[in-house]
């Protein structure tokens, strides 16, 4: 291994780990308390490039051959408007297949590009079998009303990322050109005001393996931004280095007048830094997401949002980092390298040089031009705006992002990010000035996806993503999902608060008087000091002597410890009550342990009771029927509790030195047990057969034998009479045979003598 790449090895695995905390909440994909809303068509597929409308009433999808129109409007469904089938022909589909591409993965219509060209159009760009269409589709009709063979709109390839933007119905892309997609190209398309399509320069080297993911606008500069991921040909490094990169073109360039005519004469680009202290940079660049400031701002205080992991990294480890348009500005208006043609090697740039990433060179002179050919990339990079990633995280890898803004009930403003995992989770994560918090985690898909998109919508108030399965919608908030007023609190959630009014967790845009709520700190006694309620329900359970009780606790987030308290932990021993890892109680039904039960859950110092029960001996026998078809393992929202027969019972004992006994008091609660609604969890304790242990429980709780002297004699006398038959019939059989053998012997020896003639 070279020097340099053994170094970059080494630096790796010093790398420390992240420290974004596990999510708060976890949800399973179609959780009940989690709703989400699906759609999908069994004969579309690929449903992964979207665009919502200008009035987010309406969202359009780019799917495989095909691309659909949404109606979005209603928060609790998404139904199909209108449907145009794009596909190629079996003539594009066996061309596509002599080219050496698989008919079924290559070759389809994958739409790559779909942008509102004006007012009444949209502007849409397949790979079509490898060779990229393009085409124009009524927004009233939805119906396809022009289609052209072009190239560099879009990518050949439909598993190579490009990216788009219209502005003023002028189209800009960034895609490869080329059949083996290794010819990387940033076009304007469209022009306007008579000014000719600009594209770049192929004479040089301008981007090197270029990875497009995004792209955005600069109003006031009348600028354009491209962000990808690129091989960085400065540096001296034997593997390959990957740099994250911003690149700008200004909207109005049209070339030279003799030198780069119809080229980029404003094209630059810079690198991107996203690194922790003392550690290695996150180099590789997944997506970006642009926040605009908000209203009466400053346009230069916009935001950009990018998601990294690293090329050194074995594992799941990303980060976000936040970079300001004011400080990209600045590093394009800096100094600038410049690129030796002979020596095939980066220099700094000697002299003031004005005109290097400016706009309205079409009239500089010729060596002008020919110095911008050859220094397009800034000295400086552009750093992020809290010197380092607001997001560290060593176990998700993330590959898209969303943000929003919000203010609290306090009047503060907060950034939400929504990430998406390569697992399939959504992350809700809270940015607070001192760190990052998950609120929670949903999952959105659970096939592996190579391709996925993420758009949100503030009017809406939901983000969609879009995958191989389909469309889902996942509100921004679910605020009912905590039930109290310590855990709306608790959740941190900038977009709920707790109305003492209405006694429930609601949303902040439903209700601003009075909300309860503590984003910062969590504190639980001072904003829920007047509503936290004495009273508690209490559940009544009905059992018989003998019969195993399994009581249910749920943890009401994954950060929760559980604890169990009874006045009959007091007299009796610890060994007795077993509880399992998630949560539940389970201890047999007996006059000792008849009594009362609470589960607890404590965190950040603040308890809350769970769920209470009272344990009381069953009245009568009758009374077990209307459950007896009931399955004893439901996990029904319904079923609080439910009594386990000994043979099906199967528990995990944990560890004695984790328990504890203060009074009244049980609790076995592991440390590294954080996550009992994680749908990642998996139980590591010891499983043990509860009926082992029924000897020493009835020894301890003095629990009678039952006799079995009557059945015993029964059983006897079933077995006399039995054998007594068994006797009597083989004394019989034994006669018929010697009765049968003798007569056997007298006809045999008859036999044997001669006939006698009698004569008369």
């Amino acid at each position: 291994m070279a020097p340099s790449a053994t170094l970059l090895f080494l630096l790796g695995v010093l790398t420390s780990t992240g420290s974004l905390p596990p999510p708060r909440i976890s949800f399973l994909f179609n959780s009940t308390e989690r709703p989400l809303i699906h759609f999908s068509l069994c004969d579309v597929h690929n449903t992964t490039t979207l665009l919502l409308s200008d009035d987010g009433s309406t969202l359009y999808v780019g799917a495989r051959d095909a691309v659909l129109s949404l109606d979005i409007s209603h928060s609790d469904v998404i139904s199909l408007k209108r449907k145009v089938s794009w596909r190629p022909s079996e003539d594009d589909i066996r061309e596509c297949q002599v080219k050496g591409k698989n008919p079924e993965v290559d070759c389809p219509n994958f739409v790559r590009v779909l942008q509102l060209i004006n007012s009444t159009h949209l502007y849409t760009c397949g790979s079509f079998a490898f060779n990229p269409r393009d085409a124009f589709i009524d927004a009233a009709s939805f119906s396809m009303v022009q289609y052209d063979s072009v190239k560099g709109r879009c990518p050949f390839s439909p598993f190579q990322r490009n990216t788009a933007i219209v502005i003023d119905g002028e189209l800009f892309t960034a895609t490869t050109s080329d059949f083996r997609g290794v010819k990387p190209q940033i076009s304007r398309h469209f022009s306007k005001r008579s000014h000719p399509n600009v594209h770049q320069d192929t004479s040089v080297s301008l981007l090197d393996e270029p990875t497009f993911v995004g792209s955005s606008s600069d109003p006031a500069e009348r600028k354009l931004y491209f962000f990808f991921s690129e091989v960085g040909k400065e540096f001296s490094f034997i593997d390959e280095l990957q740099i994250p990169r911003v690149a700008q073109v200004c909207r109005d360039d049209v070339g030279g007048q003799r030198t780069l005519q119809k080229k980029w004469t404003s094209f630059a680009k810079a690198s991107l830094l996203c690194q922790s202290h003392k550690q290695l940079p996150f180099n590789i660049l997944q997506d970006v997401f642009t926040l605009q400031p908000p209203e009466g701002s400053n346009p230069s205080d916009t935001l950009f949002y990018g998601v990294f992991t690293s090329q050194w990294s074995s594992g799941r480890q990303s980060a976000v980092c936040v970079f300001k348009l004011q400080d990209i500005r600045t590093v394009f208006s800096g100094s600038y390298r410049t690129f030796d043609m002979e020596m095939h090697q980066w220099s700094s740039l000697l002299g003031k040089h004005s005109y290097l990433g400016q706009c309205g060179l079409d009239k500089a002179t010729d060596s002008e031009l020919e110095e911008v050919k050859r220094s397009f990339l800034t000295s400086g990079g552009v750093k992020p705006v809290a010197d380092g990633p607001v997001v560290v995280s060593s176990e998700h890898q993330y590959s898209r992002v969303v943000a929003m803004r919000t203010t609290a009930a306090n009047g503060k403003q907060y950034t939400i990010l929504f990430l998406l995992t390569e697992s399939g989770f959504l992350h809700k994560i809270v940015v607070l000035d001192w760190g990052a918090l998950v609120i929670e985690e949903i999952q959105v898909f659970t096939q592996p996806q190579l391709v996925k998109s993420i758009v949100l919508s503030t009017t809406r108030g939901a983000v969609y993503v879009g995958t191989s399965e389909g469309v889902t919608s996942v509100p921004v908030a679910n605020c009912s999902v905590y039930r109290s007023c310590g855990q709306c609190v608790l959740a941190r959630d900038p977009l709920c608060g707790w109305s003492p009014t209405r006694r429930e967790c609601t949303n902040l845009n439903n209700d601003r008087d009075h909300i309860v709520q503590d984003v910062e700190n969590g504190n639980i006694e001072k904003a829920c000091l007047q509503q936290i309620s004495n009273s508690e329900d209490t559940a009544e359970v009905s059992v018989g002597l003998n019969e195993v009780v399994r009581l249910q606790c749920v943890k009401p987030s994954n950060m929760a410890a559980l604890t169990w308290k009874s006045p009959q932990f007091k007299h009796l021993p610890e060994k007795l009550f077993i509880q399992s890892a998630d949560g539940s109680l389970i201890f047999h039904a007996a006059d000792a342990t008849f009594g009362t039960y609470r589960c607890e859950a404590e965190e950040g110092g603040y308890k809350e009771v769970v769920v209470s029960y009272t344990v009381q001996p069953m009245i009568s026998p009758r009374s077990m029927i209307p459950n007896a078809d009931k399955d004893p393992r439901s996990n029904s929202e319904d079923d609080s509790h439910y009594i386990v027969p000994e043979e099906e019972l199967t528990s995990t004992l944990l560890p004695s030195g984790d328990a504890e006994d203060e009074g009244d008091e049980f609790s076995t609660n592991r440390e590294d047990d954080d996550t009992s609604n994680n749908p990642k969890f998996q139980d590591d304790g010891l499983n043990l057969t509860f009926r082992n242990n029924n000897q020493s429980l009835k020894e301890t709780l003095n629990i009678p034998e039952k006799s079995y002297y009557s059945e015993l004699v029964v059983v006897s006398l079933l077995l006399v009479i039995c054998i007594f038959i068994l006797v009597v019939g083989g004394a019989l059989l034994w006669r018929q045979r010697k009765a049968g053998v003798k007569k056997n012997h007298l006809v045999s020896a008859d036999a044997d003598r001669e006939p006698e003639v009698v004569e008369t």
